[in-house]
């Protein structure tokens, strides 16, 4: 079923007002500001495939911004791709700036902080899908995130086609077949992410796809043991160091780093709650396996753009009533 979200019928006094709740209904909770005095109307038709949305999204200039304490009120486990159709946008996300033009394409990750200006009247086409849907590695998503695709490359013209016609069809589909070409849409991206880290991930055999699952859920169940090291989770699984090694191969990242993924995946989350059940930012780090305060910081300030204050504060500037 459409959905189609329009402010030509809505008073220009009102627009501003109206198209911010329109976007954060389509996509994420995100602060929206209109760069035009007396806003032209602006549309927004989305069709759900599954666990995919598609959306045309066609409006005026403006800037909007995902910060911590927006990403605290939900939405931070998933991804958008935007295909830009009319005008130009600018992305800003894990310390890169990159510029979209008619043709091209970027993945913003709602799980962390980031910018989008539109400076002119714009159209694009923008796919939405949970982190969850994808079967590629953390490391792959963020090969995909703030990188500009063009139709230079043979795999991107492919999916920036594909995603492009599966928009302009959507609306005439069977939902059954329209969530199998959303699957496919996000299989291609796959694809395009293993090209772009320059390798091809081996098909895991269901055996090690089993140990791999008992293995990761030990490690959430035991992230907050500052000894948790490959040799004491291998051990509790009667495996070699190298072969729980070889298993984190289909993660496309190293036993080491996925937990550290995990635990400031955790830290990220306890530092948004409210104020009224906050602890300090030492504190949750070490409630979460970090030994060293300062080690902590940097890592967050890699993994999210901000320190983990500066996430906590505007986290609970957002939740102050009238903020």
């Amino acid at each position: 079923m459409s959905v189609v979200l329009d402010t030509a019928e809505v008073p220009p006094a009102d627009r501003a007002e109206y198209w911010h709740e329109a976007v954060t209904r389509t996509f994420v909770p995100l602060d929206v500001a209109l760069l035009e005095r007396a806003p032209d109307p602006a549309v927004i038709v989305s069709h759900g495939l599954g666990a995919v949305q598609v959306s045309r999204v066609q409006a005026g200039p403006q800037r909007v911004e995902r910060s911590a304490g927006l990403i605290a009120r939900g939405g931070e486990d998933h991804l958008t791709l935007a295909l830009q159709h009319r005008g130009t946008a600018r992305l800003e996300q894990n310390g890169l700036r990159v510029e979209l033009r008619p043709g091209t394409f970027a993945v913003s990750d709602a799980g962390r902080p980031f910018a989008k200006e539109l400076t002119e009247p714009f159209d694009f086409t923008a796919l939405h899908w949970p982190r969850s849907a994808v079967g590629v590695s953390e490391e792959d998503l963020r090969v995909l995130t703030a990188t500009v695709f063009d139709t230079g490359d043979a795999t991107a013209r492919l999916v920036a086609a594909y995603v492009d016609r599966l928009a302009r069809s959507a609306g005439a589909m069977e939902p059954r077949s329209a969530a199998r070409l959303a699957t496919t849409a996000l299989d291609l991206l796959a694809v395009l992410a293993h090209e772009r880290r320059g390798r091809s991930v081996p098909e895991a055999p269901e055996a090690a796809l089993a140990t791999l699952a008992r293995v990761k859920d030990h490690v959430l169940r035991h992230l907050g043991d500052q000894d948790l090291s490959p040799e004491r989770i291998a051990a509790a699984h009667h495996v070699s160091v190298r072969h729980l090694h070889k298993l984190f191969r289909f993660e496309g990242v190293t036993v080491t780093r996925w937990i550290q993924r995990q635990r400031l995946d955790m830290c990220r989350r306890d530092l948004g709650r409210p104020a009224a059940g906050r602890a300090t930012v030492a504190a949750v780090a070490a409630r979460w396996g970090f030994a060293s305060a300062s080690h902590f910081s940097r890592a967050f300030r890699a993994a999210y753009g901000v320190s983990p204050r500066e996430w906590q504060a505007d986290a609970g500037a957002a939740a102050v009533p009238g903020r």
